[in-house]
């Protein structure tokens, strides 16, 4: 996984329970000594471990924390592809136009990046399907980064998760539907 990924989960559990709080979790992930670099890749598991950790330390579903943190990152991702954007855009169109924009950049400039394969259908004017698919299986950040657009956008959106892979699903599927 991209290192920016892990910069921004250390930030976010910074914001939320200082450093102590990020040196608790890289503890009892195993990971007390690890350096993650915005620019260097990283095993999958270590995110997993790091997910783990926080939930056992806070008690929140993992579901949960990587929500938020999708949620969280939105403005640094931002900050990093903004420039990719529409300036016309807003959440609905920014999701609906992320695999064809951010990821192919992201593919393009890092061989080894491996974010999800996105594809999405508008389906009315204030309506986007994603389908989701990845062997991450990190929904919850799509729907995190949902709500993130939402918020920076300021908007409203309902998002509901039709089907996962976490329940057997060999996709999941997430409709995101602009409210107001």
């Amino acid at each position: 996984m991209h290192g920016i990924v892990f910069a921004e989960l250390q930030k976010f559990v910074v914001s939320k329970h200082g450093h102590s709080g990020w040196k608790a979790v890289a503890e009892k992930a195993g990971l007390a000594h690890k350096v993650y670099l915005a620019a260097g890749q990283y095993p999958d598991s270590e995110i997993v471990s790091l997910v783990t950790a926080a939930s056992a330390i806070t008690g929140q579903e993992p579901f949960r924390i990587v929500e938020a943190f999708g949620e969280f990152m939105v403005p640094s991702l931002l900050k990093m592809y903004g420039h990719l954007l529409k300036p016309n855009w807003k959440s609905l169109d920014v999701i609906e136009h992320t695999e064809g924009t951010v990821h192919t950049v992201v593919r393009a400039s890092d061989k080894d990046a491996l974010p999800p394969k996105l594809q999405t259908r508008r389906t009315a004017p204030d309506t986007v399907i994603l389908i989701y698919d990845s062997p991450r299986k990190m929904c919850a950040l799509a729907m995190g980064i949902g709500k993130g657009l939402a918020r920076h956008f300021n908007e409203t959106l309902s998002i509901n998760q039709t089907q996962c892979m976490h329940k057997g699903a060999a996709s999941c599927e997430i409709v995101y539907s602009k409210k107001g």
